[in-house]
């Protein structure tokens, strides 16, 4: 079985292959996943602080009704 330091070593002969304008647009590539997972968390947060404070609006007897839905 592969570890992850095979696979590491395995996408380094991979870069190593490449010209380098290839190079640059795995490097980008490698910062738009790692921007997206940052995002993802950023949004995460922002979610889970802002339920206590709409738990009012969303949990009220006017709307109760509609969790039976």
């Amino acid at each position: 079985m592969a570890t992850q330091h095979d696979h590491i070593h395995e996408l380094i002969e991979k870069l190593e292959a490449l010209p380098p304008e290839r190079i640059a647009e795995v490097e980008d590539f490698i910062d738009f996943l790692n921007n997206r997972s940052t995002d993802r968390r950023l949004t995460q947060a922002a979610s889970q602080t802002a339920e206590p404070s709409l738990a009012q609006v969303w949990d009220n007897p006017d709307d109760a009704v509609y969790d039976q839905l």
